[in-house]
């Protein structure tokens, strides 16, 4: 596997790739939804060169479950605000997109082994719709999510993605999304990142690109520095699911390699096919 810097080098390595490729984005503050900005345009840059997917199954931080991994199988996913304090704009955007109850099923039947059940009563959260206008502003692109199980550990959600990989072939495109750093208590509005930020980003970054999946995973090693990375790991785990996904023959490319609100990080990633 290679590492990759090169936007072009990306929108070329996708347009020759015979599986759909694994797509990992940092979501941060809602209001990116509705802004121009360096964010929303990367991800509608990414849009523009991804091949188009069959079905694109999301695994956000803000489908949190407890004891279940669950899949919704809705033929029509309601969009979701799920926050407060935010302008009116934010709240009467809507992804109207389809469903697709029967691959939905079907990674419900992938997924017998983690206990996954079906769900019609979610929908896509903000951690799907405010990227997908960007990536598929059409919404004509059938899309389901996936909810992580709180209550596991984090090799569990690495595991999920081995379980998933099978569905590249199929058309499908698999977008986590959160972010490698996501500590709210920390933040500084306009100010510059906190050194704990940077030091994990860089750590994810590093052991990501070596494949040291297991270093990603161990608690114990990664010691208060991820607890100050991530008080809680709803924005963490999606990233995981992604790297469980990948293969040694996928190439790696990283995107929007920034802390935001000095305890936010911005960093996205894509595998692959060489």
């Amino acid at each position: 596997m290679t590492v990759s810097h090169s936007f072009q080098q990306l929108r070329d390595s996708l347009k020759a790739s015979d599986k759909m490729p694994l797509v990992f984005l940092g979501h941060g503050n809602p209001m990116n939804a509705i802004e121009d900005n360096i964010y929303s345009r990367s991800w509608s840059d990414l849009g523009k060169s991804l091949p188009r997917p069959q079905a694109i199954l999301v695994v956000s931080a803000h489908w949190m479950t407890s004891g279940s991994t669950l899949v919704d199988v809705s033929e029509m996913p309601k969009t979701i605000h799920d926050f407060y304090g935010f302008p009116d704009e934010l709240f009467s955007q809507q992804y109207p997109a389809h469903g697709d109850p029967k691959l939905a099923r079907d990674v419900v039947a992938l997924l017998a082994s983690h206990h996954a059940q079906e769900d019609d009563r979610w929908g896509l959260d903000h951690g799907a719709w405010t990227i997908l206008k960007f990536l598929f502003p059409e919404a004509d692109v059938p899309v389901f999510q996936l909810s992580i199980d709180m209550t596991k550990p984090l090799d569990w959600h690495l595991g999920i993605g081995k379980s998933l990989a099978e569905l590249r072939k199929r058309g499908v495109l698999i977008l986590g999304s959160g972010n490698v750093v996501h500590n709210l208590r920390a933040m500084r509005w306009g100010g510059k990142a906190q050194d704990f930020a940077l030091e994990f980003d860089t750590l994810f970054t590093n052991k990501l690109s070596d494949r040291d999946h297991k270093a990603l995973t161990d608690r114990d090693a990664l010691g208060s520095l991820l607890t100050m990375a991530h008080p809680t790991f709803d924005h963490y785990l999606p990233a995981l699911t992604i790297a469980g996904a990948s293969d040694e023959k996928d190439d790696l490319t990283f995107m929007t390699e920034s802390i935001d609100l000095g305890s936010v990080s911005m960093r996205s990633f894509i595998f692959h096919g060489a």
